[in-house]
């Protein structure tokens, strides 16, 4: 959904004069975007605003470049499921694309989960199935994420009694062309495939092996590939350098492990897809006696809330630091103009949010 609007139209939603809500501490930051709060000035609603820097010529290594950006706003017009996050709009200025989002207020599902006293295999399913069934609606349409992690893995509203998991941050997504090779190295690490460290063709499988990650991480509070330094992680990737140690497993079922494993395959074409996941006796118990381990195996929460605490204090230093570079330059802005762009990301036909547009 794209706004264009006419040039020198203030972006009502930046001006922090006629916008309470916009929030000067981002709600979460990347390398070349910064999300904060806003509100909507008629209705009060509030949304998340995804700041994208714009790369300035095609030189240049700081920004994010426009067909990325288009691709990202592209299968997010695209995407519309329970379990993702849902875009709004999208305004442009000189130095931004500014992607209006659905709020999603709840925090990240790993620090929720690491606030219980005890956690069961069971009760850890019924969310992990929430993923499955994000992760199968992309892949239904050809969309691989590429950047499953804890950190895109969010909650929509912590405080009901049965919290909504939404994915988020589609920056890396990519629809897939099953005609043509696809090689990129990108992502996080600690959860990209080996297919991804060694440029070799990427497809939705590279998913899965994400969930297997996020999956060992949830069960054990240990990452199955963190190495000492960058260098060693994507090499303990690439040789799927893995144990279930009993240290961290001597709770964990046989069928959670399973589980595991068959996603944590070198080969892609060998390793589960999401069809196959969703349908694995862990996720989908096929008699009682597979329901009963679920309900009886743990989490090991002692090592789980140990990884979310060490997790949670890395952001909170890249936190500081970026608010520390950024509270100058946005309490500095005050009037944002909007270029105008013949080449539309996504035509516009909503006439409610047309009427919306105008209201920001």
């Amino acid at each position: 959904l794209i706004s264009v609007l006419r040039r020198n139209l203030l972006v009502h939603i930046l001006k922090q004069k006629e916008t309470e809500s916009v929030s000067p501490l981002p709600l979460s930051s990347g390398q070349f975007a910064v999300v904060r709060r806003c509100r909507h000035r008629s209705t009060g609603v509030e949304y998340a605003a995804k700041f994208i820097k714009k790369r300035r010529s095609k030189s240049s290594r700081r920004g994010v470049s426009r067909e990325d950006i288009e691709r990202e706003v592209s299968i997010l017009k695209e995407i519309q499921h329970p379990n993702i996050i849902t875009l709004h709009e999208v305004f442009e200025n000189k130095a931004e694309v500014i992607l209006i989002l659905e709020l999603v207020a709840g925090g990240e599902l790993f620090d929720f989960l690491a606030e219980k006293e005890s956690l069961s295999e069971e009760e850890a399913t019924q969310f992990l199935k929430q993923i499955l069934d994000g992760v199968f609606y992309l892949h239904s349409k050809q969309i691989a994420h590429f950047d499953l992690k804890p950190e895109n893995i969010m909650l929509l509203n912590r405080s009901v009694p049965h919290p909504r998991i939404k994915i988020i941050d589609f920056g890396l997504a990519h629809k897939i062309d099953f005609s043509n090779d696809f090689k990129n190295i990108f992502g996080t690490p600690e959860f990209v495939a080996p297919e991804v460290v060694n440029y070799e063709p990427l497809g939705l499988e590279a998913d899965m092996w994400s969930v297997g990650v996020i999956t060992y991480i949830l069960l054990s509070g240990a990452s199955p590939f963190l190495g000492d330094n960058k260098q060693e992680t994507l090499a303990n990737v690439s040789a799927v350098d893995y144990t279930f140690d009993e240290e961290f497993f001597s709770n964990t079922s046989i069928l959670a492990k399973d589980f595991i494993a068959r996603l944590l395959i070198k080969d892609p074409k060998k390793r589960m897809t999401i069809q196959d996941s969703l349908q694995h006796p862990w996720i989908k118990p096929k008699d009682t006696q597979q329901a009963l381990s679920r309900k009886e195996s743990a989490v090991n929460m002692e090592k789980f809330k140990k990884f979310a605490a060490r997790r949670k204090w890395k952001q909170s230093v890249r936190l500081i630091s970026l608010c520390n570079r950024l509270s100058r330059s946005f309490l500095s802005r005050s009037n944002i103009s909007v270029a105008r762009s013949d080449d539309t990301l996504v035509s516009y036909q909503s006439p409610v949010l047309l009427r919306m547009q105008n209201s920001f």
